[in-house]
């Protein structure tokens, strides 16, 4: 019997190393604007639209896949792959965009999960509430990030990702919908007509699946995890198909939710509207079960980006030296090294200056500058997986993998489009 439960045991813990990164990706990944546009888009759209939720996991697992194949196959990040090939200008240009993502989804990250905590404990005034719950969610996620290590981290992100997983996939069966037309809304594409209005919001829905920098910190994920050979890119696409399969129910049960309750609103407001709401259709239960849920995806998707974003930033000056630069090949990044921890403290700090304040024109131009990053990788992966000479014949770009790419940069040229019509409401 002991030795049937170690067996079992330790297939267990197997699983888990192969699907963690791909965990990560999907807590991360899903914060509180991605549900809110679930549940938005299936309040005016229904359940027709179903098959965008898939359609943008499945372009987002494209992107990663590739991001995994040039990094295994080649020992070098996408991030080093770039300015190995493109030069230093690539190197400047990806260093704003990274500071500027960086100050302003932090301050969203922290007043989000400042109001998701006030709806359940609410010690004061909801203004007060969410600068000093966001503040303390913040120097939470550093202690976890500084003194419990990557494999605490992973721990504590699959206890979040679970919680959101089963709390919205429940509430999604509750509110009663039509499995038929939910059928009909995964296979058959077709958008519905909003006063002109369907092709905007589906876009959105399709864009708004999983991250969007992100993306990027799979790669270090899996250095963390061990891999670093060709022969695990079988692994990797194991573990994102988990990981995008999660984010895309999580964006079907959204869509569900919305399409049986009428919501409207910012994202972190709508969420705990939404769950009064939820309470008025199945009781107090409901209410308090979607408020936890919705926090552990807001939370989950904090503590990834103060976990992850620190190497990119720590990447980046290791590639200040020629050398570096030259050779294309680096090393794990030292997460106790002063770039790390110094990026994890200011992006941890800085962006409370934005719980205080309305930074309407900022983020509308960061809503422009930010609209670009999916399909600027997208042409990245193009290029860099698209050569031979670069990669090597046998990870190189097939001609689905080539089409889904510039699938992507089209499609999310018109999300970015959106975007920019939305922000300046234009």
């Amino acid at each position: 019997m002991t030795d049937e439960r170690t067996v079992a045991a330790s297939r267990s813990a197997g699983w888990l190393r192969v699907i963690g990164p791909g965990v990560l990706v999907a807590a991360t990944g899903v914060g509180a604007g991605d549900l809110a546009t679930g549940a938005l888009v299936g309040s005016k759209l229904g359940v027709a639209v179903l098959w965008g939720v898939l359609l943008g996991a499945g372009l987002k697992f494209v992107l990663n896949e590739g991001l995994a194949r040039w990094q295994l196959a080649t020992g070098s990040t996408v991030l080093e792959g770039i300015v190995r090939h493109f030069g230093r200008f690539a190197q400047l240009v990806f260093l704003v965009y990274l500071l500027v993502w960086t100050y302003f989804t932090c301050a969203a990250l922290m007043s989000a999960s400042g109001i998701a905590l006030h709806a359940m404990l609410p010690w004061g005034e909801a203004a007060s509430d969410k600068v000093t719950y966001g503040i303390a969610q913040s120097l939470l996620a550093v202690l976890l990030v500084e003194w419990g290590g990557f494999r605490l981290f992973e721990r504590v992100m699959a206890v979040c990702i679970g919680v959101m997983f089963v709390t919205v996939m429940t509430m999604a069966v509750l509110v009663g919908p039509s499995w038929g037309e939910i059928a009909q809304g995964l296979v058959v594409p077709r958008i519905p007509d909003l006063a002109g209005e369907g092709l905007n919001w589906t876009v959105a829905l399709i864009g708004g699946v999983g991250g969007t920098l992100t993306v990027l910190c799979y790669g270090y994920w899996i250095r963390e995890a061990g891999r670093t050979s060709p022969a695990e890119i079988t692994t990797c696409r194991v573990d994102l198909a988990v990981g995008y399969t999660m984010t895309a129910l999580f964006g079907i049960g959204m869509v569900i939710i919305g399409s049986r309750i009428s919501v409207e609103g910012q994202p972190a407001a709508l969420l705990v509207a939404l769950s009064a709401q939820l309470e008025a259709e199945l009781g107090s239960a409901a209410r308090w079960a979607f408020l936890v849920g919705a926090w552990g995806a807001i939370f989950s998707s904090l503590l990834g980006v103060w976990q992850s974003v620190p190497y990119l930033f720590a990447d980046f000056l290791s590639l200040s030296s020629k050398t570096a630069a030259a050779n294309g090949l680096q090393a794990a990044i030292n997460r106790r090294g002063w770039a790390y921890r110094g990026y994890l403290y200011a992006m941890a700090t800085l962006p409370v200056v934005g719980l205080f304040g309305n930074f309407a024109r900022v983020q509308q131009a960061y809503a422009v500058f930010g609209a670009m990053f999916i399909p600027l990788l997208a042409m990245a992966l193009l290029l860099l997986n698209g050569s031979a000479r670069r990669i090597g014949s046998e990870h190189r770009n097939g001609r689905l993998s080539t089409f889904v790419l510039l699938v992507a940069i089209g499609l999310f040229l018109v999300y970015g489009y959106f975007r920019i019509r939305r922000a300046f409401d234009v």
